[in-house]
């Protein structure tokens, strides 16, 4: 190791080393979190002002992130959130925990990890240690970081180390944080590698060395690549049973009894999240690249993207079986979350759900506990809508129930009583009931 990565390390290992979070959102913030607990002093950096001013007042935006937390670290001076970039080098490491959506023409956009980059190498300074925790495709940190950060003359792997570790937050996982789970590092040279592992060798249960950042970028993309082709292929079951009268559910149940070779995995409106409806589309897009097209990929995502549209068409068959229309009804939509028990309502299919319902001339009103206001992120500009109380009434007044997200918090046999019509997407209600339809 050269003078400049003898030092770091040596500052990592004492954790005396100051790291740096850009992005603190459902990625960035537990990190910052775990960092802190571990004894780390952390600077965190955000554009957007009202979350950086939350985060100095001590409060926070994500549910399991608590408000004593953050003030006991902001007490003991540890903590500081910052929208000036210019404190970048005060930072020893800088993670970079920024989205990678994907672009209207469904192409990977690169532009917060890109615009990123140029800031860092704006303040980049000798013995700095980047590491780049956003999903993306093979080759993003070699081909598109490095040449920005070496603009300035500084030279990766002698000046500065440049590594890839690719974030595995789940939100609402009581079994797996942050720090108990296993962290896959790769760097573009040895030392960046090895200095990237010391970090995180600090702070999580275990950490996986590969042997490039690409191997480490495509670990990722294989990982939500493989959940969405299973969540695919039980999507598509539910699909072919439910025309043979056959419960998804009941076979998914008993095939689950095999002790070997099968892994459940389970139906529902849509995928939701950051990770599994857009990176497989990241290799997708690389793919092209080397003339090779992922079309077992691209199906799962046809079919995942048209799980919404099936729960419409379940919809609106059960209303017509009752008599009414799908224009007027009124429908209520039961969980916002992508998923049940957590905040996030990132590319829901919920969203999806209320877009094409109002398309069709229905009144759509939700219900989340953990979600008090529904906003359209970048593919619904124009949603913007309040959580109303769940009771007996609104049931009763509704001529649809849609179970979206299965929050626990969620009593289905007493919605099940009150409502005329419950489209049931993730089989919360297990008793068979007349007025209660699996989509």
């Amino acid at each position: 190791m050269n003078a400049e990565a003898v030092k770091l390390l040596k500052k990592i290992e004492n954790k005396e080393a100051r790291v740096g979070v850009i992005g603190l959102g459902y990625v960035g913030l537990p990190l910052v979190k775990t960092f802190l607990q571990q004894g780390f002093s952390v600077l965190g950096f955000d554009i957007d002002r009202r979350k950086v001013d939350m985060l100095n007042r001590g409060r926070s935006y994500i549910r399991h992130i608590s408000a004593a937390e953050l003030k006991g670290f902001l007490a003991r001076k540890m903590f500081k959130a910052s929208a000036n970039f210019r404190d970048l080098k005060d930072a020893d490491a800088v993670l970079i925990c920024v989205p990678t959506p994907l672009d209207g023409h469904g192409n990977p956009d690169l532009s917060y990890v890109l615009n990123t980059t140029i800031t860092i190498a704006e303040h980049l300074r000798r013995g700095q240690l980047i590491i780049l925790e956003s999903t993306t495709y093979p080759g993003t940190t070699d081909g598109d970081m490095k040449p920005l950060l070496e603009a300035g003359g500084l030279r990766c792997g002698r000046d500065f180390f440049l590594a890839f570790s690719p974030e595995r937050e789940d939100p609402g996982n009581k079994h797996f944080s942050t720090s108990t789970t296993p962290k896959v590092v790769g760097g573009v040279t040895r030392d960046c590698l090895r200095l990237a592992k010391a970090l995180y060798d600090q702070v999580v249960v275990k950490t996986v060395p590969v042997s490039s950042t690409q191997a480490a970028e495509s670990t990722k993309l294989l990982e939500n690549i493989f959940r969405s082709v299973n969540i695919a292929l039980v999507n598509e079951l539910k699909m072919i049973f439910d025309r043979m009268g056959i419960d998804v559910w009941e076979v998914i149940r008993a095939a689950s009894s095999k002790p070997f070779g099968f892994m459940p995995f389970y139906p529902g409106p849509g995928l939701g999240g950051h990770c599994i409806p857009i990176d497989p589309f990241y290799l997708t897009w690389k793919a092209k690249e080397f003339d090779y097209q992922t079309k077992f990929i691209e199906l799962a995502g046809e079919i995942n993207t048209f799980m919404p549209y099936y729960v419409m068409e379940r919809t609106m068959e059960a209303l017509n079986e009752r008599g009414k229309s799908i224009k007027r009804a009124k429908i209520l939509v039961l969980g916002l979350a992508y998923k049940k028990d957590i905040d996030d309502s990132r590319e829901s299919p919920s969203l999806k759900l209320i877009s094409l319902f109002q398309g069709k001339g229905a009144k759509v009103s939700y219900n989340d506990p953990f979600i008090p206001r529904a906003v359209g992120h970048r593919e619904y500009p124009g949603l913007d809508m309040r959580s109303i109380p769940l009771t007996a009434a609104r049931l009763k007044k509704a001529d649809a129930v849609v179970i979206s997200t299965d929050h626990t918090a969620y009593d289905y046999d007493w919605i099940a009583k009150h409502a005329a019509l419950v489209v049931d997407t993730r089989n919360a209600v297990k008793r068979r009931r007349r007025n209660v339809v699996k989509a």
